[in-house]
């Protein structure tokens, strides 16, 4: 995999310019059983998705289901070199869905049981997998069913269960403030639609089922230069797409004790390779978000900028956008605001009401909306924007969330999310470019169990 000299240069000048080393986690390991952990997670999802101006096919979708997913997580056994293994069990069940409104992605649809209305979902579906791992020192590896986090490979977490990649990943810590973070990865599942874990790596926007890509590989990793600004750098190759490269800054100026600043800056560049399966790609794309936090009150306001006549898109499985590979400001709740040459603002206000007396409670509500869409460029894969000059969308999301704080429900949340997408008819006509107008309902409901 070819990485861009400066991901190189910077990782070693960080690494390079601390001289503290951390603490063995090898050395202080205190055993297989012993550092290890088994939690079981019930969640409880509704979801009611309502199309505006679908005339040609299904208008409405909603489903109710609830997952039990157990993770095992072992401790290293003691030694030089440590071993171990992750370990997780997936059950979900139907409480809800019809052929007329399946489809949300919560749950899988029949291949089998199919009408005019659509198909109908399973009534239950389960699945497994695990890992095995190793640790010297700082630094582990691990290889079999992993939830890998980098921005540029990171599998879905928005339906019932998180997917999982298959692969191999490197861990290291070795030096104070330093992260680094490798994968390597052939295969991928969604947590909530598929049951087999050798699902096709592909794209959100470019490439779908049948468009295999052999393996997707990553570098990168994270350095704090101080508690309140970080360096986040990485560079990855989707086998015959893309090289994609990363970066990150991030900085907290704390004003007083109840008010902060913080600044997040995002960009992406990615170029085609290899075969160029989904056909040539310029694209760089970028946003930056400042933020104001007084007590209990946080304002944000960002900004995110497509240049390139294809989308921004990232690693996902099957053509469907579930991934989360994607690190923007304003990728959000329905819309990742990423077409080809778009630019688009956000304003967001959180409120945390445990300065009210109510810890556990919070709201959050945000305004994003996005022009200047412009495809008549694009080509390959991303052909389909070539009908759109200027396309516009506006989104609106809507959160109030409570987390227990004692009792026996400790722990358990629950969360209700709104959200209200249009675009005209520019964007969301003339082939359905970017979706139907929607009203969006989901109520989520975790409470995760401790039991090792």
């Amino acid at each position: 995999m070819q990485l861009k000299k400066l991901s190189v240069i910077a990782l070693a000048v960080a690494a390079a310019s601390s001289q503290l080393a951390q603490a063995s986690a090898q050395s202080e390991s205190k055993g297989f059983v012993e550092d290890g952990s088994l939690v079981l997670l019930n969640k409880n999802y509704y979801f009611n998705r309502d199309f505006r101006n679908n005339t040609g096919g299904q208008s409405y979708r909603e489903e109710w289901a609830h997952g039990v997913l157990a993770t095992f997580e072992s401790g290293y056994t003691q030694g030089t070199v440590g071993f171990g293994i992750d370990a997780h069990a997936a059950l979900g069940l139907k409480l809800d869905s019809g052929k007329g409104t399946s489809g949300t992605g919560l749950l899988p649809t029949s291949t089998e049981d199919c009408s005019a209305d659509g198909c109908a979902a399973q009534d239950e579906y389960s699945y497994a997998g695990g890992a095995v791992k190793a640790r010297i020192s700082n630094t582990e590896l691990k290889y079999g069913h992993l939830i890998p986090t980098s921005p540029v490979f990171a599998t879905g977490t928005a339906r019932l269960f998180p997917g999982t990649a298959t692969g191999f990943q490197l861990l290291s810590s070795e030096v104070d403030g330093l992260s680094i973070d490798a994968g390597h990865f052939t295969a991928i599942r969604d947590g909530s639609r598929e049951t087999n874990s050798d699902g096709e790596i592909t794209t959100a926007y470019g490439l779908g089922v049948g468009d295999k890509v052999g393996s997707a590989d990553y570098l990168g990793g994270t350095y704090a230069f101080t508690d309140n600004f970080s360096v986040t750098l990485y560079g990855a190759q989707l086998e015959d797409v893309w090289n994609q490269y990363y970066a990150n800054l991030n900085y907290n100026i704390p004003l007083s004790d109840s008010q902060a600043l913080t600044f997040d800056a995002n960009v992406y560049d990615t170029s085609e390779t290899g075969d160029e399966k989904a056909g040539k790609i310029d694209n760089t794309t970028w946003s930056l978000s400042a933020a104001y936090t007084l007590g209990a009150h946080k304002l944000t306001l960002a900004h995110q900028q497509v240049d390139g006549d294809v989308p921004f898109d990232y690693i996902s499985m099957d053509g469907r956008n579930y991934g989360d590979s994607i690190f923007l400001a304003n990728s959000v709740q329905y819309s990742d605001f990423n077409a080809p040459n778009e630019k688009s603002w956000q304003l967001r206000y959180d409120l945390d009401m445990a300065s009210y007396g109510v810890p556990g409670l919070s709201f959050m509500a945000r305004y994003i909306t996005g022009e200047d869409i412009d495809g008549t460029k694009a080509t390959g894969a991303y052909s389909y924007y070539s009908t759109v000059e200027d396309g516009k969308e506006w989104e609106r999301n809507l959160e109030a969330k409570y987390v227990f704080q004692e009792g026996a429900a400790k722990d358990l949340s629950i969360r209700v999310r709104h959200s209200t997408w249009r675009a005209n008819s520019e964007f969301n006509g003339g082939g359905n470019i970017g979706g139907n107008d929607l009203d969006e309902i989901r109520v989520i409901t975790e409470y995760p169990l401790s039991i090792l």
